[in-house]
């Protein structure tokens, strides 16, 4: 079966691929995402571990705060220091959360839902049709955005 997407960092020492598609796609406008990428939010597709390869150089590894308090790990290229996934407190390792910008194709993986909209900035317009919370959504908005298989997923990551 072919892979669902690769990426890779700026300089090409490492590269990635994703066996299967994400079980969802974020757009975090945080101020934390804003800091850290330099950018007005940051866009993150989500898959198992498992399902996610990693070729080339080792990461860097930044361990990093968040607005949670759960912190996140940050792996980097150790030549050109491009982010490229994490893993956020509440899965670990289990989950690896890609920055969609450094796929091959970033526009394989639109945003299902937009978060930390309290903090976007006025001049980032939202499409009406993508959910959007003002913090992080609850539990009972997981199958309207991420369908029932998604969900499912994130269900079997929990358990696991």
């Amino acid at each position: 079966m072919a892979d669902f997407a690769t990426g890779g960092c700026a300089c090409g020492a490492i590269r990635y691929r994703l066996t299967d598609a994400p079980y969802t796609v974020h757009c975090c406008h945080c101020t934390d995402c804003q800091r850290e990428g330099g950018s007005a939010f940051a866009v993150n597709a989500a898959i198992e571990s498992t399902r996610f390869v990693a070729e080339g150089k080792a990461p860097l590894v930044d361990h990093l705060a968040s607005a949670s308090g759960a912190g996140q790990t940050v792996m980097r290229c150790p030549d050109c220091h491009t982010a490229l996934w994490s893993h956020y407190g509440g899965l670990g390792d289990k989950a690896t959360f890609v920055r969609a910008g450094t796929l091959d194709d970033p526009g394989a993986c639109p945003p299902l839902a937009h978060l930390f909209t309290r903090s976007k900035l006025a001049w980032v317009l939202l499409d009406e049709a993508t959910p959007a919370f003002e913090g992080f959504y609850t539990g009972r908005d997981v199958v309207r955005i991420m369908g029932d298989s998604g969900a499912a997923r994130l269900r079997a990551l929990r358990a696991g």
